[in-house]
């Protein structure tokens, strides 16, 4: 039981940093659409930078997680 509860959790972090790398991904796809109709463009230039070490950090967070622990066979 207690490796299926890893496994579990394995999968449900995974899918956490996964929904949010995708949301972080179109919030700076769509940072950077606006950015040059925007007269701010150092306020832009500061949301995009942020937005671009947040999806570095999920990255990283997701590289960390490694592989399953027990790989699934079905």
């Amino acid at each position: 039981m207690g490796v299926e509860r890893a496994v579990t959790r394995w999968y449900v972090q995974r899918q956490l940093i996964s929904n949010q790398i995708e949301k972080l991904v179109e919030q700076l796809s769509r940072a950077q659409a606006e950015q040059p109709e925007k007269e701010g463009r150092e306020a832009r230039s500061e949301e995009v930078q942020s937005l671009r070490q947040q999806l570095t950090e999920a990255e990283q967070r997701l590289k960390a997680l490694g592989n399953c622990p027990k790989p699934m066979m079905g």
